[in-house]
């Protein structure tokens, strides 16, 4: 070929590559257009923050930070992970564009507002969905369980309100379910008790605005981690002290309204290494079966109205007087003896 012709040709190569704005040139790049095109509106709606300084237009956003890209099976986008960093603004709807995304991580991005756009349904392989310590509101989505892949979902520490979408329960891959530190009201799910029909999850639900009572279902649930602390849940809590359970190792009910005698609870979760109930309104005896829990740590029964003595002959009195004062009537080792009648 005539030098001067190839000279020409490969210059109006270049120029037809870089006049491509804001669509991004596929010579020698990676990135999937829809995904590039996606990005940008992401940085835009965060109002183009120093944060995402990488995210250059006409540059390959595989290479962008923040991102990976699945190359070369797919060249998609397969996770977004913003960490902390001065931004502010929403998510974009246009997230919905990232349809190969696996990971979504959106952390400690205090002035993110709005809520989650109802266009994420459509990530139908999220697999982990991230977003905490965001002023992000509104209701927790209903569209949740349409993310089959979901196993790790973590909304801790927003400032979404409303109820528990029943719904959750219906993501049979759940390994994890961080709803802690919002504004949550109505009671806990019945359906929660259906997950013990697919993989059964570490349930996080402290630090909200819950009433009501347990539903009886969650105590034939094998959670490894219950955490119900710091609500307004009334009633009985002992059916979640369930002795068939085999991977329970940590229940916290401290903080809430609870009020049952504790006497009727006979065994307990053999596997259990934590046990919470302190600030509630439980009474009765400590029960003897608590003695059969080899593997327990950690153990706050205090500022409830249990009385009796405390049972001796196990790992009881290997805990501090703290786990076990202001009760009405307890007594015996790490407490004072109790009065002889």
């Amino acid at each position: 070929m005539n030098t001067h012709l190839y000279l020409l040709l490969f210059s109006l190569s270049l120029f037809s590559s870089s006049s491509i704005s804001p669509s991004l040139a596929q010579a020698a790049v990676h990135c999937n257009p829809k995904d590039y095109r996606a990005l940008l509106k992401i940085k835009k709606s965060l109002n183009n923050p120093s944060h995402l300084s990488s995210w250059i237009p006409n540059t390959d956003c595989c290479n962008w930070q923040h991102v990976d890209c699945q190359y070369p099976q797919t060249n998609r986008i397969s996770k977004l992970a913003i960490f902390s960093g001065e931004i502010s603004g929403q998510i974009s709807p246009s997230i919905s564009d990232l349809t190969h995304l696996e990971t979504l991580i959106l952390q400690n991005i205090t002035n993110l507002t709005g809520s989650i756009p109802p266009s994420m349904a459509n990530l139908h392989h999220l697999e982990m969905l991230w977003i905490s310590h965001t002023s992000l509101s509104g209701p927790i989505p209903n569209f949740l369980n349409q993310l089959p892949d979901l196993y790790y979902l973590d909304l801790s520490f927003n400032q979404f309100s409303g109820s528990i979408p029943p719904n959750l329960s219906d993501l049979k891959n759940l390994e994890s379910l961080h709803l802690e530190g919002n504004k949550l009201t109505g009671s806990i799910p019945e359906s929660f008790g259906r997950f013990n029909m697919g993989s059964i999850p570490n349930l996080y639900l402290f630090q909200n605005q819950i009433s009501g009572p347990i539903p009886k279902s969650l105590g034939d649930v094998d959670f490894e981690v219950l955490d119900l602390s710091r609500n307004r849940i009334v009633g009985d809590g002992s059916m979640l002290f369930n002795p068939d359970h085999k991977k329970m190792r940590s229940i916290d009910l401290s903080w809430n309204q609870l009020e049952f005698d504790f006497t009727k609870v006979k065994s307990f979760p053999k596997s259990l290494n934590g046990l919470d109930i302190s600030h509630n309104k439980i009474y009765g005896r400590l029960p003897e079966g608590i003695n059969g829990i080899s593997e327990l740590l950690f153990l706050n029964v205090s500022y409830n109205r249990l009385c009796g003595k405390i049972p001796s002959g196990g790992k009881l009195q290997d805990f501090e007087k703290s786990s076990f004062i202001h009760n009405k009537c307890l007594c015996g080792p790490p407490l004072l003896p109790c009065k002889k009648f």
